[in-house]
């Protein structure tokens, strides 16, 4: 090895024929040669050597950055331990992606022109001018061939948020940089270039690194194509700018055995595996910049620090450890130390906390916390999240009374791996490598505050209760909602404070939540127009009073009318004071010491008119349950007993109750293939199966048929499809009987949406009526 000659990528040094080399630091000795600047210059051969080259690449490790610069192994472990300064376009080996958010492909140029070498058979030992040299023994080498040109590296840039796709953006900024050499500039210098393409490269930014001296570098895709295509001029116009890209080392003990020698390079399995540390430690901190730069950090300051502290000290120590390297190559490389020098540090490491394994598991901590927290803010778009300056700022506001926080108690915490790293780096072993570490062996603990038993669930009930409390008060102008952090041990995950007046008056607060519906215990007769109802306390909170909510609902189209309010401290309540026979839907709220709870779902009443299903006139295929209200089709006869009204036949039944002279509403929930939710006069046939006894398909009937996909409605057996887009399993029903109206309606929750209204003259009494088919599929009476 000491008698080979060596060829190594110049990297931006100034390396001329005749400058003595290092191979052991991998440096250059500035201001020393061994023949004067006449030898030089007189025995110097040059020789045209053009040569272009185009290479693209989308990695970004330096494994990849030193096959495009054609970096050798062993200049490669020189530039991890900081051996190299380098310059020109071999600054691309230094711009490593500052985020894992952020999608990447390299463009590479080269272009070569002339090749210079000195006569060596004429610059034997006679000819030396500063034998000195080999005495000192600071260099190992001296350039004796310079390959010159240039080199050009544009790195193409595009960010990327998490909700993106990192696949496609990936392939398109490799696709849009591979059609760079394609794209051709017109007049003016316009580019020719698609509207996507222009829409995509407005998304991308470029870094240049080059040889060669622009007036100004891209910054742009579109400027990167301009200086693309001018590139093989600046060479061509100016070749006395070309720059040595790759040298050719002569050893020098050739010329004298007392020269200093290179008695051993690094072994590439250690150089690999001192990679793999440096790229990892990288990583490392690119998962550490992406979390720093989440929103919620900024309002979190416990977490922010966390992160800090976390990045300073991997720099320390990523420093250090290229500092160590740095130490004992040169050592290894002129056979004063062993490569065990090298691995007794790559074990040292292995047993640090910085060790990848460890990184990792602390950096997924990092981010699940913040995953969690993020998964709780998403959903309180409209809440605002403060830090401690804002909500004194808030707190001190006179227009404001009640301040309700949703606060993450336990972002505040001394985790044993934070003191490890400082402590680690103040080994007085770590700052001699040379005498040797002490190995770590206190590692990462597994458990973080968002594992414990319970806390997610409580974090869970907490964002519950907070969200339907605020939602409920948004419109309390005293009122604010928040988002913040304070620690609190005693509640870990989160707790609900309440501020009144500005001072703290309950740290575990539990608003008034969402009761259940209201139970109708009774509708009174006409005269009286009243509902009886049966209300219940808050699950959470203190009840103090209930606010019952009323509104008429409008037969003909289905709107709405302004919700009426009354307040009752009792919990069985009488609504008065309702216009005779007509449908309101009711709910109710829990008042409680602040503010009121999230209203109940919402009933109706209408009057007290009840449905029940005639045991008489039921189908035999169909199955009557829960006191006469559950008609379900089994597919198997039923045992009943022979009656008149009995549909012999079609599987129908019909209500014991008629509907006359009055104004009704009742709903029903199906489920199954087909059901027919209808109207019908007493008299319609019940025997056989001709059109005179199906609903719909005579004048003695009106019916609505659901199924999964669609509504239609049918009378005298003229069919209507409903354009419906919404199928609800639960249908509502209006009758006013002297006004001829029969409407239906889908019904979910509060909302009643029209599904079709009928006007025309009732001449009998209706008797609601329901046909059922598919076996399993029924009709429950509400």
């Amino acid at each position: 090895m000491a008698s080979e000659t060596i060829e190594v990528a110049a990297l931006g040094r100034p390396l001329y024929p005749g400058m003595l080399y290092d191979c052991r630091k991998d440096a250059f000795i500035p201001g020393v040669t061994l023949w004067d600047k006449k030898s030089l210059s007189e025995d110097l051969d040059s020789h045209q050597k053009p040569m272009t080259d185009l290479k693209f690449s989308s990695s970004d490790s330096l494994s990849d950055k030193s096959s495009l610069l054609d970096v050798s192994a062993s200049l490669k472990a020189s530039f991890l331990g900081g051996l190299v300064e380098v310059g020109g376009s071999a600054q691309y080996l230094r711009d490593t992606k500052s985020s894992n958010q952020q999608s990447r492909v390299t463009m590479y140029y080269k272009e070569t022109t002339r090749f210079d070498q000195l006569t060596m058979s004429q610059l034997g030992s006679a000819q030396i001018a500063h034998p000195e040299v080999f005495d000192q023994k600071t260099a190992t080498h001296v350039v004796t061939g310079v390959l010159y040109g240039a080199q050009a590296v544009m790195v193409f840039d595009r960010t990327f948020s998490e909700e993106e796709n990192k696949k496609k953006i990936e392939g398109e900024l490799n696709v849009m940089v591979k059609k760079i050499p394609g794209f051709s500039i017109e007049g003016k210098g316009a580019i020719d270039m698609t509207d996507g393409d222009k829409k995509v490269a407005e998304s991308i930014s470029c870094t240049f690194h080059g040889d060669v001296h622009l007036k100004q570098n891209p910054t742009t895709f579109m400027e990167a194509i301009e200086v693309y295509k001018t590139l093989p001029v600046h060479l061509k116009e100016n070749p006395q700018n070309a720059v040595p890209i790759k040298v050719r080392l002569y050893p020098l003990c050739l010329l004298d055995t007392k020269a200093a020698k290179l008695e051993r390079e690094i072994t590439m399995l250690l150089v690999s595996n001192t990679e793999d540390i440096i790229e990892g430690l990288l990583e490392a901190g690119r998962t550490c910049n992406d979390l720093s730069n989440n929103t919620l950090v900024i309002f979190f300051k416990d977490i922010k620090e966390r992160l800090s502290s976390f990045q300073d000290c991997l720099n320390i120590y990523k420093m250090a450890l290229m500092k160590a390297v740095a130490k004992v190559l040169p050592a290894i490389r002129g056979g004063e130390m062993e490569e065990k020098s090298l691995e007794d540090i790559l074990s040292i490491h292995y047993s640090s906390p910085f060790k990848a394994d460890i990184l990792n598991q602390w950096l997924d901590h990092a981010k699940s916390e913040l995953d969690l927290l993020s998964s709780q803010t998403k959903k309180l778009k409209e809440i605002t999240t403060e830090d401690a300056d804002s909500l004194n700022t808030i707190l001190l506001n006179p227009d404001i009374d009640v301040v309700v926080c949703l606060t993450f108690t336990s972002l505040k915490y001394e985790h044993p791996y934070h003191s490890t790293l400082p402590e680690f780096l103040e080994y007085v072993e770590f700052k001699k490598l040379d005498v040797g570490m002490k190995p770590c062996s206190r590692t990462l603990a597994s458990e973080v505050w968002f594992k414990y038993p319970g806390v997610i669930l409580k974090m869970r009930e907490n964002l519950s209760l907070f969200r339907s409390f605020s939602e409920a008060n948004k419109d309390e102008k005293r009122y604010r909602f928040i988002l913040s952090a304070i620690s609190d041990p005693s509640s870990p995950g989160s707790s609900i404070y309440l501020y009144e007046k500005g001072k703290l008056t309950d740290t575990q607060f539990q608003p008034v939540s969402k009761p259940p519906p209201p139970e109708v215990k009774e509708v009174k007769d006409v005269k009286e127009h009243s509902v009886s109802l049966k209300l219940q306390n808050s699950l959470t909170g203190e009840t103090v009073q209930y606010r019952v909510e009323y509104q008429q609902v409008k037969a003909d189209s289905g709107s709405e009318e302004q919700w009426l309010v009354k307040n009752t401290p009792d919990e069985d309540f009488t609504l008065t004071g309702l216009e005779f026979e007509t449908q309101y839907l009711i709910r109710y709220r829990i008042v409680g010491k602040v503010g009121v709870s999230e209203a109940s779902d919402t009933i109706s009443a209408i009057d007290s008119h009840q449905l029940t299903l005639d045991l008489n006139t039921v189908n035999e295929f169909l199955r009557l349950s829960e006191s006469n209200t559950v008609i379900t089709d089994t597919g198997t006869e039923q045992q009943y007993p022979d009656h008149p009204d009995r549909f012999n036949d079609v599987c129908q039944v019909l209500c014991r109750e008629s509907v006359c002279d009055r104004r009704c509403y009742w709903e029903i929930e199906w489920s199954g293939e087909y059901v027919s939710i209808s109207v019908s006069y007493k008299s319609i046939s019940r025997k056989g199966w001709g059109d005179e006894c199906r609903f719909g398909y005579n004048d003695q009937s009106w019916s609505l048929r659901c199924s999964s996909s669609r509504y239609s409605f049918w009378h005298k057996k003229i069919v209507t499809v409903l354009p419906v887009k919404s199928i609800s399993r639960r249908t509502g029903v209006y009758v006013d009987h002297s006004a001829g109206t029969l409407s239906f309606y889908s019904v979910s929750g509060d909302t009643m949406i029209l599904i079709h209204t009928v006007q025309t003259t009732f001449t009998q009494p209706l008797y609601p009526g329901f046909w059922v088919y598919g076996n399993g599929s029924s009709v429950k009476l509400c």
